[in-house]
């Protein structure tokens, strides 16, 4: 008889995880009546769902153990053991799964008790049937959600350790197998996405997938750094390389030894830096600024971008020669428009986050807000949909949360229509000058206010924008990495 391993009873165990989800919402009851099993089970089948029947606590736990369930009806007074007796033991064996007590005699006392005691609902018999059913399917979809969440947290953990990615679309699993693919590599890799698809994310599920993972991450945002600090930054320098110099530091890739470099915006090097950098990579030697000794290193270096290098090429922006030695390995990173079923896990995960982040009850998306969700391009990518979902948690008083707490971009309710309803008497020009502030505004948020990805945004020199910054009284925050 061949060997069952640890490894394959875990995939075996996920697999019929997948397969439960993937079919017929199964509920399981639990009531000693026959007539009112039988009266639940003729009115759920009718509504596609699978049941199973038993008439008391030891035939129903059974059946728990051998069988995944999305839902368990369980009658409060049952022969031998009660349900709220079995409650407890339910919740703690099995944590996601939705209980709805069901009794005959129900007060307020009961019905404090089961809840506290981790029941999802409690029906009082004789029940009125719509209602019953709503409960049931709002429960039902709650728990899919959740099973569908940690299914593929568990999967991507044993295939990837990608603890903090959350994607099961097409395009994202051809990316997890790419990058499992090329992590324990010691190749030179590019990552092309649009601001906020998570490059850093993958760099560093790259890093922690390789031979160097216990050696540093670095990640240093290029265009953040102004130019004239970054060859310091980069390489470090000797004392009185400069004036402020007052003392020898070390540069980045010496802190990056044995590990790895995560390079962020780099088309926005300037040509002698990316000299530099070339050098690096084809020697793995550099010096430090003001100094005549070279440094050997060993960094493997993932760099990123958010603009087209091949098109910087061609515009005389970026060395061809860099060009080259970056493209050993390039991962695309999908926009979040081209994997919208990411979207509600996304959104599930970062509402789950931001709630306990502000000690909140777990917040959730209304039906309509979901669909505002569906419907919206998201320039901003995963970051804006992050952001978005920060906002909705925070803005929230109830639970749920409605398309109103939404940002205006989401909605539809656009500058000129809510800046017509502020100020009905201002001038075109006024409002001429309000609308671009706020757009001049979004997008540098959007951007973590780097101006100069701004700039290539709105296609016009950073010149122009920082002009337009200073007559308008733009706002400038502080800047995130990204």
């Amino acid at each position: 008889m061949p060997e069952i391993t640890t490894d394959a009873l875990e995939e075996s165990t996920t697999q019929r995880s997948a397969d439960h989800v993937a079919g017929s919402p199964r509920i399981l009851i639990i009531d000693d009546e026959a007539a009112i099993r039988e009266s639940l089970e003729t009115m759920l089948t009718l509504e596609g769902f699978s049941v199973t029947l038993t008439s008391d606590g030891p035939s129903g736990m059974e059946q728990l153990a051998r069988n995944q369930y999305d839902l368990l009806l369980l009658d409060l007074a049952l022969p031998g053991e009660s349900g709220m007796d079995l409650l407890p033991r339910i919740v703690e064996m099995y944590p996601t799964l939705p209980v709805i007590m069901i009794t005959a005699f129900g007060t307020m006392g009961n019905v404090v008790d089961a809840i506290r005691a981790g029941a999802e609902n409690f029906v009082q018999k004789p029940w009125d049937n719509e209602k019953l059913l709503a409960d049931i399917r709002t429960a039902i979809a709650r728990h899919r959600a959740e099973e569908e969440v940690v299914q593929l947290k568990r999967t991507l953990k044993q295939r990837y350790n990608f603890e903090n990615i959350v994607g099961k679309s097409e395009p994202m699993l051809k990316l997890f197998d790419l990058v499992a693919q090329v992590a324990p590599s010691r190749s030179t890799i590019l990552i092309q996405g649009e601001s906020g698809t998570g490059k850093e994310l993958i760099a560093k599920a790259i890093h922690a997938n390789s031979p160097r993972r216990e050696r540093p991450f670095v990640p240093v945002n290029t265009g953040a750094v102004p130019s004239e600090l970054l060859e310091s930054t980069l390489f470090g320098h000797v004392k009185g390389a400069f004036t402020s110099a007052i003392s020898a530091k070390k540069g980045l890739f010496e802190v990056a030894n044995g590990g790895t470099l995560f390079l962020d915006e780099i088309g926005t090097m300037t040509m002698d830096m990316q000299a530099k950098i070339l050098r690096v990579l084809q020697d793995r030697r550099f010096m430090h600024l003001g100094g005549t000794q070279e440094i050997q290193v060993d960094v493997r270096i993932i760099a990123a971008t958010n603009v087209n290098l091949q098109d910087a090429v061609r515009a005389g922006r970026f060395r061809e020669d860099l060009f080259y030695r970056l493209n050993v390995i390039t991962l695309e990173l999908p926009p979040l428009r081209s994997r919208r079923e990411d979207i509600p896990l996304l959104a599930s995960h970062f509402l789950k986050v931001y709630s306990t982040e502000n000690g909140m009850e777990e917040r959730t998306l209304s039906p309509e807000a979901m669909r505002v969700l569906m419907d919206y391009e998201w320039p901003g990518n995963v970051r804006e949909l992050e952001n978005a979902m920060e906002r909705g948690v925070v803005l929230s008083t109830a639970k749920v949360i409605h398309p109103e707490l939404l940002p205006a971009q989401l909605t539809g309710n656009t500058y000129s229509a809510t800046l017509l309803e502020q100020q009905p008497n201002a001038s075109l020009f006024d409002l001429m000058e309000e609308i671009e502030r706020r757009i001049i505004g979004d997008r540098l948020e959007r951007c973590h206010w780097n101006q100069t990805e701004a700039a290539e945004y709105f296609r016009i020199p950073l010149s122009t924008l920082n002009q337009k910054i200073k007559r308008l009284n733009v706002e400038i925050k502080k800047r995130n990495r990204d």
